[in-house]
């Protein structure tokens, strides 16, 4: 018997279950590329409910307990003598989502002595100390494709709402009960014609080119494995050969490189200042790829004309974070891979990693990140470790 604790985030604070919008979603059986959507042996659940909070608990209470296996869903995990840290002591098993993750670090991996799986129910791993796992021999896995058109749709969305200045215009006529249109579209433009790049080109950097292709811009894009030609060729794309001269390039960046040492603190006060002036960057990846206070600088100086992001660090924040206040930002709460149509994936991938981890089969390679004392499947082309 096994005990898989689940660190969620709390319920809606009117209640669960919400009243949803609609009945159903649209099934997803597959992703670009092949790669087929999580194929559990069963759910518990009916997609488009709401199970990335505490009741929700992914779905997962009634097939683990009908096992004999413990299920411990949590949404505290900050502090000493937090739930997470009380009962990691004894767990097999630690699940979280990106949008409210278990910080495991080298202490509590230290103090959990019978952890043998982190199952990350999304996509991103950085919140597991990967070096500690790997000294572990602990197993890292995520539910890779799960959310990642989400997330793509997210950026676009972001990155339309901050050139139009979408957010001041509605503040307008919603808090301020005002009709000003001047004042409303004094910083608002269009991005047809705007030249537009992406830092990293994996499944949702491709995602967010393909879904720009349509508003004739120029598409450009870093990533350290350059695209076949056939796909630079069919969406027009010019690559750069670093992080530098793709941002010097560019009116609008959106980010999606994973967060890993070479790229933590990237867009520091030099990049930004090397941009050009009155440039946007969206950052749906991670929040520690910028530097929290040169975004703010650069926002109050005018050399960033926006930035808008679904990540923050830590999750959640504090209150008196500065992005919280910042000029000309549109920000949300980590939300955009846990859309409901999102969430029927990564609880069902999370189920399938489940069943192959506590029946003894094999993890889907595209699922794994840390295994057998490394890097493997898709960690090893994402991610890095010092060595």
């Amino acid at each position: 018997m096994a005990k898989i604790l689940a660190v969620l985030y709390p319920d809606p604070v009117g209640g669960y279950p919400p009243n949803y919008a609609r009945d159903d979603i649209p099934r997803v059986t597959g992703y670009p590329g092949g790669q087929t959507a999580p194929t559990p042996q069963a759910v518990d659940f009916n997609p488009g409910e709401l199970l990335g909070c505490v009741s929700g608990g992914l779905g997962l209470r009634d097939f683990l307990e009908s096992r004999g296996d413990t299920f411990v869903v949590t949404s505290d995990k900050e502090g000493p003598d937090s739930t997470l840290d009380r009962e990691l002591a004894d767990a097999d098993v630690v699940i979280s989502q990106p949008f409210w993750p278990a910080y495991l670090t080298a202490e509590r991996i230290d103090a959990a002595p019978r952890l043998r799986l982190a199952i990350t129910a999304g996509i991103g791993s950085d919140h597991v100390d990967l070096p500690s796992a790997i000294a572990h021999d602990m197993t890292v896995a995520e539910v890779t494709y799960s959310n990642s058109i989400s997330v793509a749709e997210h950026a676009v969305m972001q990155i339309l709402t901050l050139v139009h200045d979408y957010m001041p215009a509605h503040e307008w006529v919603t808090s301020k009960k005002g009709w000003n249109i001047a004042d409303s579209v004094s910083r608002s433009y269009d991005i047809e014609g705007m030249d537009i790049g992406v830092l990293g080109a994996g499944r949702i950097g491709q995602a967010v080119l393909r879904r720009l292709k349509p508003f004739d811009v120029r598409l450009h894009y870093h990533d350290v494995h350059r695209l076949p030609e056939e796909v630079e060729e069919e969406l027009g794309l010019i690559w750069h050969p670093d992080p530098q001269s793709l941002a010097a390039a560019v009116d609008v960046l959106s980010i999606h490189t994973p967060l890993h040492p070479q790229t933590q603190n990237l867009f520091d006060e030099e990049l930004i200042g090397a941009m050009k002036r009155g440039s946007y960057i969206v950052n749906t990846a991670r929040a520690l790829i910028v530097d929290r206070d040169a975004v703010v600088r650069a926002l109050e100086s005018g050399q960033l004309a926006g930035y808008a992001g679904d990540v923050w660090y830590p999750q959640p924040p504090p209150e008196d974070h500065p992005w919280r206040t910042m000029p000309h930002e549109a920000m949300t709460p980590h939300v955009s891979g846990s859309t409901l149509s999102a969430q029927a994936r990564y609880a069902a991938g999370a189920r399938e990693i489940l069943e192959c981890w506590l029946d003894g089969r094999p993890i889907r390679q595209e699922y794994l990140i840390v295994e057998g004392g490394g890097l493997a499947g898709s960690g090893a082309r994402s991610y890095t470790v010092a060595g």
